[in-house]
C-alpha cells in the first residue's frame, strides 16, 4: 500500500479535522521502538535492533512536534514505545510535554518493569495518567506471554502508583483464547476494590503474526455480552478518551474497558493520530507507511509549515481501517508504532 501523498490545501482549516469531520485532540507519540519484553502477540523473538538508538526523535524535536500539535488543538499526549521508560531522557521528555501550553493530559503506556521503582519520579515529571500492561494475573501464564517473570513486581508497582497519588490506573490485557477466557474472573476479583480500569484489547492481525492471530483471536463481544448480563453499564465517552467502551458496576470500584477494532463503526469516533519514534505521522494504526515530519522538526521557524503538513495529511485519512476484511496493511508488528 502506498504512502499517502501530501496535498497543498491552500487555506488551512482550524485545528486537526479530516474529511469526515472527525477532530483529532489526542496524540500517541512513540519515543522508542526498543522493548525489553518478548510478548508472544507482538515481539515473540524479542526486539531486533536495526538502527542505533540515536535515530529516535530528540528532546528538541519532540518539543517542537508537541508544541505544534498543541497549537492545533491537541489536548492529550500518550507517550508510548516499545517501552518508553528505556530512554535515558524519558523524564526530561515527560516534563517537556507536560509543560507545553494546551496539553492537559500526559499519559504513559508501559510494561511496568520500572513502575515500582520510578513511579514517583514519573508523577513529578508530569505523567498524569498511567496504562500498564498485565496480560495475566497468573505468574506462570504472565511469564509465558511476556518472557519475563516480573508479575509480582508490576502488581506491587500498581499499588505504589496509588500510594503516590494516582486516582486511577488503566491496565491493558490482550484478549487471547488460551489465557484471557480462563482468567476473566481473576481480573474481576482484582478490580472489585481497586480503582483500576481493566482494559481488554482484541488481538489484532499483523503481518508477522497471522497464524497466532487465527489461533488466539477472541472477540470482545463475548465479554461485553456477559458483563451487560451481570449488571455492568456502559459509560459516556469524553472527547479526549481513547476507543474503549467503558463499563461500570455499582458493586465494583474498578471499571472494565473493551477495545474492539473489528466492531462495526469502530473508526467513526477516531480522535487520535500517531507519530513514530523516527518522526513519521501515521494516520491509522494500520494501512500506510507514514508521512515524514522530521525534516520540519529541526528549526522553530518551520513549525507553521509543519502545521500545514499535518492538516493537509488529514485530508488523506481513510474513513476506516480494513481489518474486518483481513487487510492489516503494512504493519508487521505493533511495537514499531506504539500500538
Amino acid at each position: 500500500m502506498q504512502t499517502i501523498p501530501i496535498r497543498n490545501v491552500g487555506e488551512n482549516p482550524v485545528g486537526l479535522v479530516d474529511r469526515f469531520m472527525r477532530q483529532y485532540v489526542y496524540l500517541r507519540l512513540s519515543i522508542t521502538d526498543v522493548c525489553n519484553f518478548r510478548c508472544n502477540y507482538c515481539l515473540p523473538n524479542g526486539y531486533q535492533r536495526t538502527d542505533p538508538p540515536n535515530t529516535f526523535l530528540t528532546l528538541a524535536e519532540i518539543e517542537r512536534l508537541v508544541r505544534t500539535f498543541a497549537d492545533l488543538g491537541t489536548e492529550k499526549v500518550r507517550i508510548t514505545g516499545g517501552e518508553p521508560t528505556l530512554r535515558k531522557d524519558f523524564l526530561q521528555i515527560a516534563h517537556a510535554i507536560s509543560q507545553t501550553a494546551g496539553i492537559r493530559q500526559v499519559a504513559l503506556t508501559t510494561n511496568g518493569y520500572r513502575l515500582q521503582k520510578d513511579v514517583a519520579l514519573w508523577r513529578e515529571a508530569g505523567i498524569s495518567h498511567l496504562n500498564v500492561s498485565v496480560d495475566s494475573l497468573d505468574p506462570r501464564q504472565f511469564h509465558q506471554i511476556t518472557g519475563e517473570n516480573k508479575l509480582h513486581e508490576i502488581l506491587a508497582g500498581i499499588d505504589r502508583a496509588f500510594e503516590e497519588g494516582y486516582q486511577k490506573v488503566k491496565v491493558n490485557a490482550v484478549l487471547m483464547k488460551t489465557y484471557t477466557a480462563k482468567g476473566l474472573d481473576d481480573f474481576l476479583r482484582w478490580i472489585k476494590d481497586r480503582p483500576i480500569q481493566m482494559r481488554f484489547i482484541e488481538l489484532m492481525q499483523t503481518g508477522e503474526m497471522d497464524s497466532f492471530f487465527h489461533q488466539q483471536h477472541l472477540s470482545g463481544q463475548q465479554i461485553l455480552d456477559r458483563l451487560l448480563n451481570e449488571g455492568w453499564q456502559l459509560q459516556p465517552r469524553a472527547i479526549s478518551d481513547g476507543p474503549a467502551k467503558v463499563l461500570a458496576h455499582p458493586d465494583y470500584q474498578g471499571e472494565i474497558g473493551l477495545i474492539m477494532p473489528y466492531e462495526k463503526h469502530f473508526c467513526a469516533s477516531c480522535n487520535r493520530l500517531r507519530v513514530s519514534a523516527k518522526g513519521k505521522l501515521h494516520l491509522c494504526l494500520f494501512g500506510e507507511e507514514g508521512i515524514e515530519l522530521r525534516d520540519l522538526l529541526q528549526q522553530d521557524h518551520d513549525r507553521p509549515q509543519l502545521a500545514q503538513r499535518l492538516q493537509s495529511a488529514l485530508l488523506g485519512k481513510r474513513e476506516h481501517h480494513y481489518l474486518h476484511i483481513g487487510d492489516s496493511g503494512v504493519r508487521n508488528n505493533l511495537a514499531s508504532i506504539g500500538g
